[in-house]
């Protein structure tokens, strides 16, 4: 056969020629005489099957019927039988004699037996698997006996091909034929290719040739002892070879032997409906079954059983076969996302199943997924995917997230939810990295900009924490225009005192962007005032970091006048100086609960990247004050009467409008944030404002009574 079909591929097939598929290796089983090639497309190189089937001339038997089962595949379409693509009939010449071949192009499948022993199943999740296939066959058997009123006629394990999402699928048409059972004027053969059934699989009637008993009995009833026939096959692990076989029932699952033997029923009239087995057997009443079941009929379930079946997804695909999760219901699962009938808690699972994949995998059935997602309007879709960004966001691309996910992710800044508004600035610490410079300055900035003023404190203070994180993403001069006045003029003046440790954190963790002058004279003199700050916790990191400057700037001067040997300039930072980094690392990036009321935990300076500076908090001197957590929505108006002291500097909100009294000629200062668009606001709101403020109030002694204590550790 391999020896015709080269002859064929060069060029002496008239219909070959035009066969837009090339003919690949073939598969050891296929059905009757037809012989199972894989394939792929010229066009795109997609993998498709090939079956072929040869005669000696036009008029041969088996090719008569192989065109019959060419014009019923092409024909009858169901979800459960084999998809039809392509047929053509090619002559070719041997020598002297003559050859005529059918080629019918198919869906991408596999022999089931072959499909079998490559899954490897064991135990209980080869019967769930078994079960589900079963499922789809009967299916199939009970759409053509009792829709189309068709009888296949050879039901056995050689008609049955496995799809690459592991789909179990009919085929083998060329017996196929109608049921003329109220014809009672028909007297001749009813199947009129019956003699290409094997006799193990002839119920008794059909081997008797008995047509007036098969025209009298159900339209079913052959095809019934076929499902049998298939049963058994599955099972035994054997081909079956004589009829008396069926008989052995040591292997058929206690739960689905009474099926099996009404199945093969020597009465005719007796033997089980398929679309009764479907209805009624026990065996069919299993996880996988259910699960699949209930992913194809998502759009027929309402709100409540979307979200109780999602919800419990997660855990009960570590029950089912890897295999079936992955190549079946992970692109159920993605599909039904795309399309919109899946609700949020769905995207918790396809991220679990698609954790087991390889890279490559992952890339093609998870990431399209996720970044078409991206553009969804369901708020909680956009939730979901921002907490869970740090399973997938290592795998998405530079490219992917500058010109896919970013436009969509960046509509989270100005959304009307905190809660929202948060989660997409914690997000930047994995996105922010993978950003162009010109996306960088010309959006993400502008964003980060409003949000150093935001109405709520969390996410003042987790935006100077971004900052400090993305600053070496910065090119040099952005860095020179941002930082500094990010940090001293909005951070070091914030009325929430984690808001103003924060910002000294910051500087500390960036300390090797700064030059002496700079430290000097813009970085210490807004520090040394927050050493007497009201917040105990604040105060402390200020002394750490006067310190840490001084050290800097005292390293330059022996640098400069010669007095030291082999010091650096700067980016030397005191012992301690690695953990500030660290510190707001661990602080972003916390999976916060899809609620705008969820509460802040403590941040500590040695955890992994899986905490919040939401709950970024400081510890009072006074004692006997009980601590009290915040979270994103407090009311900070206690916090009000604690106002950080003045800077020897005077600003407005801008990042870049600093008017420095100590040097006039810093012009540098005044290409900062506020040199950049505005976004869209005319005017700031009414809890802005108050902020705004707040800043610009003169230091007022802490008030002993009504002051709410907060919590956090820095180890």
């Amino acid at each position: 056969m391999l020896k015709f079909l080269k002859g064929v591929v060069a060029g002496s097939g008239a219909g070959l020629k035009d066969l837009p598929y090339n003919i690949g290796e073939p598969y050891s089983l296929a059905w009757g005489s037809w012989v199972h090639y894989r394939g792929t497309s010229k066009d795109d190189g997609a993998p498709v099957s090939i079956f072929s089937l040869s005669g000696s001339n036009a008029n041969d038997g088996h090719l008569v019927a192989g065109r019959n089962g060419v014009k019923r595949l092409r024909t009858v379409r169901h979800p459960n039988i084999l998809s039809f693509l392509h047929s053509t009939e090619a002559e070719t010449f041997d020598g002297s004699s003559t050859k005529v071949t059918i080629y019918i192009v198919t869906e991408p499948v596999m022999p089931l037996a072959e499909k079998i022993k490559e899954l490897g199943l064991n135990g209980s999740q080869r019967d769930e698997y078994y079960a589900w296939g079963l499922h789809r066959i009967a299916k199939a058997v009970s759409f053509l006996n009792n829709d189309c009123k068709l009888v296949h006629g050879n039901v056995c394990m050689a008609s049955v091909v496995v799809t690459q999402t592991l789909d179990w699928k009919l085929h083998a048409f060329d017996v196929l034929s109608e049921y003329d059972g109220n014809n009672e004027a028909a007297t001749g053969p009813m199947l009129q290719y019956e003699w290409l059934i094997g006799s193990q699989y002839k119920p008794m009637e059909l081997s008797k040739a008995d047509w007036s008993t098969i025209r009298k009995s159900p339209p079913w009833s052959l095809d019934s002892w076929g499902l049998g026939c298939l049963i058994y096959e599955l099972f035994s692990g054997t081909k079956l070879s004589r009829t008396e076989e069926l008989r052995n029932t040591a292997n058929i699952p206690k739960s689905l032997l009474q099926d099996y033997q009404r199945l093969l029923s020597s009465a005719p009239s007796r033997r089980l409906n398929s679309s009764k087995l479907l209805e009624n057997s026990e065996y069919f009443q299993n996880k996988l079954v259910e699960t699949i079941q209930f992913m194809e009929i998502l759009n027929l379930k309402d709100s409540v059983e979307k979200d109780t079946f999602f919800r419990k997804l997660p855990n009960l695909a570590d029950q089912l076969p890897r295999q079936i999760v992955q190549k079946k219901l992970l692109p159920l699962l993605a599909s039904s996302l795309e399309y919109g009938s899946a609700t949020a808690p769905a995207l918790t699972a396809l991220l679990k199943m698609g954790s087991c994949l390889s890279a490559e995998e992952y890339g093609v059935k998870v990431l399209p997924t996720i970044i078409k997602l991206f553009a969804s309007t369901d708020r909680s879709i956009r939730v979901g995917l921002l907490q869970h960004i740090d399973q997938y966001g290592e795998s998405l691309s530079a490219q992917m997230v500058d010109e896919q996910v970013y436009p969509h992710v960046a509509n989270g800044f100005s959304d009307t939810s905190a809660f929202l508004r948060e989660l997409t600035l914690k997000s930047m610490l994995i996105l922010a990295p993978k950003l162009s410079q010109r996306t960088m300055a010309g959006s993400l900035l502008k964003f980060l900009s409003k949000l150093q003023v935001d109405e709520e404190p969390a996410i003042r203070t987790n935006t100077t924490i971004l900052l400090g994180n993305i600053a070496s993403y910065l090119n040099d001069g952005t860095r020179k225009r941002v930082l500094i006045n990010a940090f001293t003029v909005r951070a070091l003046r914030d009325t929430f005192s984690p808001a103003r440790g924060a910002g000294i954190m910051a500087l500390c963790a960036t300390s090797s962007y700064y030059d002496a002058t700079e430290i000097a004279t813009r970085i210490l003199p807004n520090v040394v005032v927050l050493t007497v700050d009201p917040d105990s916790d604040v105060r402390s990191k200020a002394f750490q970091a006067v310190e840490q400057f001084l050290q800097l700037v005292k390293q330059y001067y022996e640098k400069t006048t010669g007095d030291a040997t082999g010091a650096s300039g700067t980016g030397i930072s005191l012992p301690g100086n690695a953990s500030l980094l660290g510190w707001a690392m661990s602080s972003l990036t916390l999976k916060g609960k899809p609620s705008e009321q969820s509460t802040l935990t403590t941040t500590n300076t040695s955890a992994p990247l899986v905490s919040s500076i939401s709950n970024a908090s400081s510890a009072m001197d006074d004692a006997n004050l009980p601590p009290v957590r915040v979270n994103s929505r407090t009311d900070f108006t206690d916090l009000a009467d604690h106002p950080p002291p003045v800077s020897p500097t005077t600003s407005t909100d801008g990042w870049g409008e600093l008017e420095n009294g100590l040097h006039a000629d810093h012009e540098s200062d005044k290409d900062g944030w506020d040199d950049m668009e505005p976004l869209e606001e005319a005017k700031p709101p009414a809890a802005l404002a108050n902020i705004q403020a707040a800043q610009k109030r003169p230091v007022s002694l802490p008030k002993s009574q009504g002051t709410t204590i907060i919590e956090i550790n820095y180890d």
